[in-house]
């Protein structure tokens, strides 16, 4: 494991996988990823958010397709566990943002990792969490 992590929201792997705005900063960190200098985490919330974004935009076909898409990149899937579920309680009580949100928030936290995503949601937290902001939509 590198030393620095990592951890993509939604809406950065959304950005990579659609080509959207800061898609080239997600691929550039997810080759870096491949070469071992780096880690990625991906909450297990964001696969169930792929799922039913795509499987309302774009049919239950591509939401499957963006799924294996997703389990085959350079990163490792994160379950929930005691300590982050606490962390993820404190910020949704704290903060206005979703819960989802506060669980991405929490493993950065957890893990002293870096928040990639492109939601103004997080601009709150800023002081609690080290971020790499992707341009909004």
């Amino acid at each position: 494991m590198s030393d620095k992590l990592y951890v993509l929201d939604t809406s950065a792997l959304l950005s990579f996988i659609e080509d959207e705005a800061g898609a080239e900063i997600v691929e550039n960190l997810l080759i870096e990823a491949e070469k071992g200098g780096i880690d990625i985490c991906l909450f297990f919330i964001s696969l169930t958010e792929i799922l039913y974004i795509t499987k309302r935009e774009k049919g239950e076909r591509e939401a499957l397709e963006r799924l294996r898409l997703a389990q085959s990149l350079a990163l490792r899937i994160q379950e929930s566990d005691e300590q982050v579920n606490i962390l993820a309680g404190g910020l949704k009580a704290d903060y206005s943002i979703s819960l989802a949100d506060a669980y991405f928030a929490a493993l950065c936290q957890y893990h002293q990792g870096i928040l990639v995503h492109k939601d103004p949601e997080f601009e709150q937290l800023a002081p609690l969490i080290r971020e790499l902001r992707l341009p909004y939509k």
